[in-house]
This record gives C-alpha cells, sequence and structure tokens, in this order.
C-alpha cells in the first residue's frame, strides 16, 4: 500500500455531499438491513440512510474510527472485513467504499476493489441494491463480477474535490436472481462496455437532481461473525502475556533519553542527522495534541528547462534527499510534512 494510503489504513471516505446525493437516489422500505464492509468513522454512511429506519451495520479495523461509528448509531464490528462472515442473501443495502490499492499476499496481488467486492456481494440478496465506490480505472478490473451478478448498472462520476483526487466513481446496481443469467455474448458486451467507462472521460455527473431511483427492498437482522483475531480483546490482554514481555525488550527497545546541552549550538546537518537516526522520534504533547512523531529521509526530484540563444530547450533534472516527518495525533488526525508539502487529514 502506498505511504499515504497506509498513514490512513486505506480509508479514503465518500464526502458528505456525494452520500447526501446517493441518498436521493434510494428509496427505502420500512425495515431493512444495511451493511458497510469498511465504514470508517461512519458519516458517509449515517448521511447515506439519513431519513430511513433500517438497521446499520459496520465492520471496521481501526479502533478510533469503529468508536466514532459506534457513537453515530452504528452496529460496529471491530475487525478485518476478509475475516467477517454474513450470511448469504441476507442484506438489503451494500454500501462498499473499499481500499484503492494492490494487495501482497493472500489475494495473489489482486486489487483490493476486487477483493472486497467478491468477499461481500454475495450478502446482498436478490433485489438488493448495490452502491460501490471506487477509483473509475478500477471499473475495469471489477467488470466481470458487477455485470454477472448485477443488472441495472449505473456509473457516476463524482465530483467533490476530495472525489475527484482519487478519481472517484459510484456504481449502482440491483442483485439478479439465483436463476438469472445472462447469455455468454449479453455478457460479453456488458463486460466490454463497463471497461470502456473505465477510461471515459466525460463520464456523466452523479447531481442533487438525479431522476434515477433504486428500492430498497425489505430484510430483517442479520449477524456478522468475526472468524479472525479478536483485535480488542488481543489488545486488552496483550500486556499480560509472558512472551510479549520478553519479545517487546528485543521488538521494542525503549527510547534512549538524550539529556543535556551540547556544547556548540546544533546546526541544520546535527538536527538532520539525528532526525533520520530516529533520536527525535517519539510520544509528545498531552491530551488532544498527544502525538507520535517519526522522521525519515525522502528524495526528490527537480525538474526545470533552459532555453538557448538558438531555440534549443536542455531539460534538467536534479535529485535531492529531504526530511519527512508523520504525525499522527491521538483522535486520529495525521500530518505528514516536508520542506515543500503538508498532507493532513
Amino acid at each position: 500500500m502506498r505511504p499515504h494510503g497506509k498513514t490512513k489504513l486505506g480509508f479514503f471516505p465518500l464526502p458528505t455531499p456525494e452520500a447526501a446525493r446517493l441518498r436521493n437516489c434510494l428509496t427505502f422500505a420500512p425495515e431493512f438491513s444495511a451493511v458497510d464492509p469498511c465504514v470508517g468513522d461512519g458519516v458517509a454512511f449515517t448521511a447515506l440512510l439519513q431519513g430511513s429506519t433500517g438497521r446499520r451495520y459496520g465492520i471496521e479495523i481501526d479502533a478510533n474510527r469503529s468508536e466514532q461509528a459506534r457513537s453515530l448509531g452504528v452496529e460496529i464490528l471491530h475487525a478485518n472485513t476478509m475475516d467477517v462472515r454474513c450470511p448469504a442473501e441476507s442484506i438489503s443495502l451494500l454500501y462498499l467504499n473499499p481500499p484503492y490499492d494492490l494487495e501482497v499476499g493472500q489475494t495473489n496481488n489482486q486489487r483490493l476493489e476486487l477483493v472486497f467486492l467478491e468477499h461481500t456481494y454475495r450478502w446482498l440478496k436478490p433485489g438488493g441494491v448495490l452502491l460501490f465506490v471506487v477509483p473509475q480505472p478500477q471499473l475495469k478490473s471489477c467488470a466481470r463480477i458487477l455485470c454477472e451478478y448485477f443488472s441495472d448498472l449505473a456509473v457516476y462520476r463524482l465530483t467533490e474535490p476530495a472525489s475527484v483526487r482519487y478519481k472517484q466513481v459510484v456504481v449502482l446496481g440491483r442483485r439478479l436472481k439465483r436463476h438469472q443469467h445472462l447469455r455468454d455474448s449479453e455478457l460479453l458486451n456488458s463486460v466490454r462496455w463497463l471497461e470502456t467507462l473505465a477510461w471515459k472521460p466525460d463520464l456523466e455527473t452523479l447531481t442533487d437532481t438525479s431522476t434515477l431511483r433504486y428500492e430498497v427492498p425489505s430484510s430483517g437482522p442479520v449477524v456478522l461473525t468475526n472468524t479472525g483475531i479478536p483485535l480488542d480483546e488481543v489488545e486488552d490482554l496483550l500486556l499480560d502475556s509472558a512472551a510479549y514481555r520478553q519479545a517487546s525488550r528485543i521488538l521494542l527497545p525503549k527510547q534512549r533519553d538524550v539529556r543535556g546541552r551540547p556544547l556548540t549550538p546544533l546546526h541544520g546537518g546535527h538536527v538532520g542527522l539525528l532526525c533520520t537516526a530516529g533520536m527525535l522520534n517519539g510520544i509528545f504533547g498531552e491530551g488532544e495534541e498527544r502525538h507520535i512523531a517519526h522522521w525519515r529521509s525522502v528524495k526528490f526530484t527537480d525538474h526545470w528547462e533552459e532555453e538557448e540563444e538558438d531555440g534549443t530547450k536542455i531539460l534538467h533534472d536534479r535529485e535531492r534527499f529531504s526530511h519527512e516527518l508523520t504525525l499522527v495525533y491521538a483522535n486520529g488526525k495525521t500530518q505528514i510534512l516536508t520542506h515543500e508539502k503538508k498532507e493532513s487529514e
């Protein structure tokens, strides 16, 4: 996973205005169950179901975001979605905004968008509604499964700044019944159509006045089961483990306490060496300002152009190293600071 994605644990939330526009595309039965397998802080999922009386279930691997979503009334399972089991064909609405990246390991280096879709689409009952938010280029990798198991597919480009940054699109569809199957030629044409949309520059945008409507059918309550490691229990019991205490002496050595005043003032080079040596890493601050700081060296490439008197253009590249500081705060906020950029989430 890319560094920025690692910092966010793969969390690329849907902007609330986009969730409100999607809400306008849905009509709800009086009683139904909806699941968000990557619920994050629950803000988008809550906005999507605004005004409905359905049961809301969410799965989230990050403990802080789990608590945030729980405070909004979402029934949360703190777990890895790939370890969660849900009865097949039991829910009415699946809102899936998965991590945007390529995973290495058990998934044979597949795109995570496809991995999450394959794992969760079976939870939808026939006629159930799928809302699938992904980067536009990843429509190609997911085209086959979407066309084979869903009907009434519609794809819209999202226009909020954060959505544009990640090239987000939303796919809406209804789960086919078991006996419904497309002929091979129809399936092939549908897959080709969806694959072409992965690169279509003028894709139709989702607006506040969209006339599209998907009816979310009724369904009863469901039980989500975590078959993986219970993260909360492990975290609570870890400090009581004798094996952990022994291993932590090697794996988690105590930060060396550097005290005293240098004989001469430190210049920039000295500070840089201390940063990249890890001697300025650690936990600082109190309360909401309490944070973890981690330094590292990053290579940058500068590009510039010169023009000679005869009109010849010369392109120059220069590589250099600078420092990058990553800050992770107690409230979940993160910042990545360098000499030329500042990313904050």
